[in-house]
């Protein structure tokens, strides 16, 4: 039986790169955190990865990722959790570096309206996805 990694593969970057290539999230910031400045109204994907699990036998991570989408309204904020969902759930098969494969990407709960009490003006939609990754 092999023991998990002391460290996983940094998800969130992952994730980020995928998405910032993305040509309908062009005018969002697509990042682990909110820029300088930020109070929700502006156009962003912020990514982060809530937990998840390690198979061993299967050497596999299985991280819950967490996709915030914020705009100026909502109709936007919806357009960019939509786009950023697509993108993700379009990743099975993706290689990165040497020895991590997207082996499956799986809905764990739909784009959602949810208030942000940390930004009152903001507008955002939550996402969140169980990302398959095999390391090695």
């Amino acid at each position: 039986m092999s023991s998990p990694p002391s460290t996983f593969p940094d998800v969130e970057a992952i994730v980020v790169e995928l998405l910032s290539d993305r040509p309908d999230l062009a005018d969002a910031v697509v990042d682990e955190t909110p820029p300088p400045g930020f109070d929700g109204t502006q156009p962003a994907v912020i990514v982060s990865r809530r937990g998840g699990a390690w198979i061993d036998d299967l050497h596999l991570d299985q991280p819950l990722i967490e996709l915030e989408a914020y705009g100026p309204d909502k109709v936007t904020a919806h357009r960019l959790a939509n786009a950023a969902r697509a993108e993700l759930l379009s990743a099975v098969g993706r290689t990165y570096g040497t020895n991590v494969v997207i082996t499956d990407v799986v809905e764990a709960d739909g784009p959602r309206w949810l208030p942000e009490y940390l930004y009152p003006a903001a507008n955002r939609y939550l996402t969140v996805l169980r990302v398959s990754l095999r390391i090695g």
